[in-house]
């Protein structure tokens, strides 16, 4: 079992970043992808970026690349989502997943663990 708690989201004017984050606990797999989700509302949930633990390979939504970054912290057991240059459409609940493997996919439905989520607000 692995627990995945958030944080770092909040209000953020355009333009503005956030650094979001993601610590593991409990039973946690070097051979494990951590990613980042968000859902905004009436939509559905899709996929932000991902990070392979071990080996640090990285994969990001075609829209994100540039604007945000996905970086880890091993002593820490944490993940982060730095978001740079927020828009109005950023706006939603960001989420933190795992799934057991190597192989990173951006479908929701295979991630095994998933934290609470963090609200991320942009105004115009």
């Amino acid at each position: 079992q692995v627990q995945l708690v958030e944080s770092g989201g909040g209000l953020v004017q355009a333009g503005g970043s956030l650094r979001l984050s993601c610590t593991a606990s409990g039973r946690t797999f070097n051979n494990i992808v951590l990613g980042w989700f968000r859902q905004a509302p009436g939509k559905e949930r899709e996929f932000v970026a991902a990070m392979h633990w071990l080996s640090g390979s990285t994969y990001y939504e075609d829209s994100v690349k540039g604007q945000f970054t996905i970086s880890k912290d091993t002593g820490k057991n944490t993940v982060y989502l730095q978001v740079n240059s927020l828009k109005p459409e950023d706006t939603a609940v960001y989420y933190c997943a795992a799934r057991k493997g190597n192989v990173i996919d951006v479908v929701p439905d295979l991630y095994d663990y998933w934290g609470q989520g963090t609200q991320v607000t942009v105004s115009s």
